[in-house]
């Protein structure tokens, strides 16, 4: 995160109400899911970085989620090559993610009374990396300090991940996610190197401000429901 960012506000525009919301992928948990998990997701490259809209079941972080808040990863193979980068397993699907986001509802407990908050890791996944925790730790955001890539509108998280620093780059990216219980959902959407992201081609949101950006985005890539 080491070049000059612009609010958050003014790089995930708002779409209008015309726009037919498309999700990258969509997901529907088993209802003794205590923990909140992503049921629809919009991901895109936007710029230098890539966006991403994930609404959750349930608020993600604070009381109501109590000690079981949102734990989740979003990985993208960002070359849409799955011979670099992750490898757990011969078959994973998970193979040749390059960048791991993990979104995390948690406490801090350093004041004289806990608060709630939104935590996201950004972990780098250099080629042969076996886990997502031995990737390099490319950023910690707090959506308390950093506002210009965290937004939150009631169960919705709105993100701004960097990925400027020498990712590997393609026409295409791979989105993966694996839900608890499940299986894991796949999605290709357009890469940094299609074009999309300089012309304006895959802007998620755009044209408005906050109160208008829960209308919808605009379609990015393969849907799975």
């Amino acid at each position: 995160m080491k070049r000059p960012l612009l609010p958050l506000a003014l790089t995930l525009l708002a779409t209008s109400a015309m726009a037919k919301d498309r999700a990258t992928f969509r997901h529907t948990p088993s209802l003794d899911e205590e923990r909140p998990v992503v049921v629809d997701a919009t991901v895109g490259p936007q710029g230098g970085d890539f966006a991403l809209r994930l609404r959750f079941q349930k608020p993600p972080f604070g009381q109501e989620c109590g000690m079981r808040c949102a734990n989740t990863t979003v990985l993208l193979d960002t070359d849409a090559n799955p011979k670099s980068g992750l490898k757990i397993s011969d078959k994973a699907p998970e193979n040749g993610a390059d960048l791991a986001i993990i979104i995390q509802g948690t406490r801090d407990m350093s004041g004289a009374s806990s608060d709630n908050y939104l935590r996201v890791k950004v972990r780098r996944l250099s080629d042969g990396v076996a886990t997502i925790e031995a990737g390099e730790l490319m950023a910690e955001l707090d959506h308390r300090r950093d506002s210009d890539r965290i937004h939150i509108e009631d169960n919705t998280v709105f993100l701004l991940i960097d990925a400027s620093d020498n990712l590997p780059s393609g026409r295409k990216v791979r989105v993966i996610y694996h839900p608890p219980g499940g299986k894991a959902l796949q999605a290709t959407i357009p890469g940094m190197l299609s074009g999309s992201a300089s012309r304006g081609k895959v802007m998620i949101f755009r044209r408005g401000g906050w109160g208008t950006a829960r209308q919808g985005g605009q379609r990015v890539g393969t849907e799975n429901k």
